[in-house]
């Protein structure tokens, strides 16, 4: 077996799956087909990669694997001909194989991510059935690992996957980028997709390492290609999104340490933070607050005052918690209500945010969500409470499924239980 096979298999998939299958939908016009024949094709690669070493373009290997197992179930399908016949014309040879890249990679506007994302984020769908669809199609993610993201059962998410897929299938949604016209009505789910990308980016559902710097870096380049194919006057929103990408991953290398272990905010050495990326960002985050405060501009403020802190305690967390006054009233979800009650208690001290949370907490919306366990466990640490501490600790390790987290929540838990150790 070739050492470096099942390493390039991985790194194949964590980065190209996306745009594997969007070149696969491209050329079969079908989610399941080319979902399905992109997995088996990985399956195949496993043991062929292992015996006869790793191919010169890896993705292009995939795409052409999976092409033709989605051939060969056209075949088997009863109207063979009429089906054949229809796809016929993408018949590829052997020298098209270093096509592929280029085609790919050439990161022309729009590109075969970008309109999977305009395809996913079509109108006829719903808004959640929208985003979900394209973290499964475009980001590999698992259904749980994205019921997990809207706090919802799996067997719900999946059957909104289901009824998505059936629903662009059956509608004939075509696979293009729509006109100038109809980008207003997708922008919204367009832009919540690519800033959800990139949260699983920074923060990893599960596995082993935090950040997924691949993700990260994706989400990025399709920010600025939206900006770029709504220019020459993007929508500040699409300004704001791209501004607070760049503002988190500048922070991307403070965030854990040697040993691959969770460093707070307040702990990291900003001096690993990322210059560049904050001087590009700031001019970005005051030009979009300058076309109205929508959430991701005040987002992209919020992370701004983050990043010009010299030091942690010249944050201006009276400023932050004006700003989440406004994103609350702009978009009150729970999870902006548990952010706005972390930044309190930088402002107030822990028990004015404690009882915000205890309130989210007793409405049952983020029972699922791990942070407001652990954001309680810490206020409650905080105010001496070490025996409730700890039940939070607990349940919020319970709900957490990234190793780095777990780790983190596992130290802080045995230290509110042996706080002589």
């Amino acid at each position: 077996m070739l050492p470096d096979a099942n390493v390039a298999i991985e790194n194949v998939y964590r980065s190209d799956w996306g745009r594997i299958v969007a070149a696969l939908i491209r050329l079969f016009g079908d989610f399941d087909l080319a979902e399905e024949v992109a997995q088996e094709a990985f399956t195949a690669a496993v043991d062929q990669w292992r015996s006869s070493g790793i191919p010169e373009f890896p993705r292009a290997w995939i795409i052409q694997a999976a092409r033709h197992k989605a051939i060969d179930r056209i075949r088997r399908r009863t109207r063979f001909a009429e089906k054949l016949e229809s796809y016929g014309a993408l018949e590829m040879t052997r020298a098209d194989l270093s096509d592929i890249e280029p085609e790919i990679d050439t990161g022309e506007i729009p590109d075969d991510r970008l309109r999977l994302i305009f395809t996913c984020c079509h109108p006829a769908l719903a808004l959640e059935a929208q985003v979900a669809l394209t973290l499964r199609t475009l980001c590999g993610l698992e259904t749980d690992e994205i019921a997990r993201a809207f706090l919802v059962p799996t067997a719900t998410m999946a059957q909104r996957l289901v009824r998505a897929k059936r629903k662009i299938r059956d509608a004939g949604i075509p696979y293009t980028v729509p006109g100038e016209d109809d980008l207003p009505a997708r922008l919204d789910a367009v832009l919540t997709v690519i800033y959800l990308i990139f949260n699983e980016g920074y923060a990893a559902t599960r596995g082993g390492p935090l950040v997924r710097a691949d993700l990260c870096a994706e989400a990025i380049r399709l920010g600025h290609l939206v900006r770029t194919f709504m220019a020459p006057q993007p929508p500040s929103e699409a300004t704001a999104l791209v501004a607070l990408m760049l503002l988190h991953d500048s922070r991307r290398n403070a965030r854990i340490d040697e040993a691959g272990d969770l460093v707070l905010l307040e702990e990291q050495d900003r001096r690993r933070w990322n210059q560049e990326q904050i001087a590009e960002a700031l001019p970005l985050v005051e030009g979009a607050l300058r076309g109205g405060p929508g959430p991701f501009a005040l987002q992209a403020a919020i992370a701004a005052l983050h990043c010009e802190a010299a030091r942690a305690e010249d944050t201006d967390w009276p400023q932050i918690v004006r700003l989440y006054d406004l994103l609350e009233r702009l978009q009150p979800t729970p999870i902006v209500s548990l952010n706005r009650a972390v930044a309190i208690a930088m402002v107030d001290g822990p028990q004015p945010a404690l009882a915000l949370i205890d309130a989210l907490a007793a409405s049952g919306d983020l029972d699922g969500y791990h942070l407001l366990h652990a954001a309680r466990a810490d206020l409650l640490r905080r105010v001496g409470s070490s025996v409730e501490a700890a039940k939070s600790y607990a349940r919020a390790l319970a709900l957490a499924t990234n190793d780095c987290e777990r780790r983190f929540l596992e130290r802080r838990l045995r230290e509110v239980q042996f706080p002589e150790a």
